[in-house]
């Protein structure tokens, strides 16, 4: 009987022995080339059994690491998408965002500037701007009295000057509410005189005069009656100056 397996099946009646001689030099009925050519086809066979089973797994890996990250992708893109403020947040912005210019300070008004003092020279003619004009009424009279009339002149400079105060050149006259001439101190009873004085630094001069109570016109030829009750006023003129209203009250 044959004894234990410890070769190849016994060719030709031999017992050919599995050893490391044996697969380096196979031996059989065929050319050494064929059976070099057998074992060469299983091992690349063998080669590419390997290589594909790790081309698997490393694809298997792969694709489970890629379907992950494009989950995650996916998460995170939904969560930006989700985070991402309306389309018109994005193109308006917010009132928060907007700097609003800070308006420049208000300057504070200025000021009026007085008016300059007029010049006067000293000893020379009073000029009208420093030569101020009044006129003192009683205020209240009573219709067709005869009641006394001021006209007051003050040299309003820091310095002394002459002024012509000749009596042709100043004159009174009434006025009613309307504005119409009712009497003038010149129209019936003109005065003259030559009258130059120096005025010192604010002085006055008074010129009273007595008003009849009675109206007049420039040609003194109408008739002259009693100044009828009502509201006048009365302006003075010193030659080219005229003084303000002075209210009288005719009773």
């Amino acid at each position: 009987m044959p004894g234990p397996d410890h070769g190849v099946p016994p060719r030709d009646g031999l017992a050919v022995p599995t050893t490391v001689a044996f697969v380096l030099h196979p031996v059989g009925p065929l050319p050494a080339a064929v059976y070099w050519r057998r074992r060469l086809l299983v091992l690349v066979l063998l080669v590419a059994v390997l290589g594909g089973g790790s081309w698997l797994g490393v694809a298997l890996l792969t694709g489970s690491e890629g379907t992950a990250s494009a989950a995650g992708t996916s998460e995170a893109a939904s969560s930006s998408s989700a985070a991402e403020p309306p389309a018109l947040d994005r193109v308006v912005p917010s009132l928060a965002g907007v700097q609003t210019p800070t308006p420049p300070p208000t300057a504070a008004p200025a000021e009026p500037v007085p008016p300059a003092a007029p010049v006067q020279e000293a000893g020379a003619p009073c000029s009208d701007d420093v030569v101020a004009l009044e006129v003192r009424t009683p205020g209240t009279v009573a219709a067709g009295s005869s009641p006394t009339l001021e006209l007051v002149v003050t040299n309003t400079a820091a310095v002394p000057c002459t002024r012509v105060l000749d009596a042709q050149l100043q004159e009174m006259v009434l006025l009613d509410a309307a504005g119409t001439r009712v009497w003038g101190s010149n129209d019936c009873q003109p005065e003259t005189s030559a009258d130059t004085r120096t005025l010192a630094p604010g002085e006055q001069v008074v010129f009273p005069l007595t008003w009849s109570g009675l109206t007049s016109e420039p040609s003194c030829t109408a008739p002259r009656v009693a100044v009828a009750p009502g509201q006048y006023v009365v302006r003075a003129r010193l030659d080219a100056k005229t003084s303000p209203d002075a209210v009288l009250q005719v009773t």
